[in-house]
């Protein structure tokens, strides 16, 4: 009997090793991001995008991480159109913060915001969403108001009051 009970605890353990794996790589593949498209005038520009899309997740967003790959950014979803105010409080990367529309058209970009600022980073108007991305890549990819941001969450329906 010892010996099947402890084969019971092995077999066990490894079924809960593989679940944990399990949900480990899923909690990766969701925070590793969807694929975005930047169109400007000139081109397109793949990026990867990770979705900020809670209250919570709006709130933290990029703060306390060191770094971010060169084509990948954040895309905050505010679910409604409505003037949003930035800033960078623990925050140690600079960043280009591009506000858009509900349509994902870019309206301002705030660029090379000031790493660990508390200063306010202010939409100039009602926006949907804001992508941030690493300090200078706005202007690497030639963005400007009017372009857009191409990504499965842009034109879904606004969340219900």
């Amino acid at each position: 009997m010892p010996g099947r009970t402890r084969r019971r605890s092995i077999a066990f353990i490894a079924g809960l090793l593989a679940l944990i794996g399990a949900g480990t790589a899923t909690l990766y593949t969701a925070m590793a991001g969807s694929a975005g498209t930047l169109v400007t005038q000139s081109a397109q520009h793949s990026i990867d995008v990770e979705v900020a899309d809670t209250p919570d997740e709006r709130e933290y967003g990029l703060m306390n991480r060191q770094s971010m790959p060169a084509d990948a950014g954040m895309l905050f979803d505010f679910e409604a159109d409505r003037p949003v105010t930035m800033w960078m409080k623990d925050t140690y990367i600079p960043l280009d913060m591009v506000f858009m529309d509900a349509g994902g058209r870019i309206t301002r970009i705030a660029a090379n915001a000031q790493p660990l600022s508390l200063d306010l980073i202010e939409s100039g108007g009602p926006v949907r969403y804001v992508l941030e991305l690493n300090g200078g890549a706005a202007a690497r990819y030639g963005l400007k108001a009017g372009d857009r941001l191409d990504h499965p969450l842009i034109g879904r329906k606004p969340a219900d009051p």
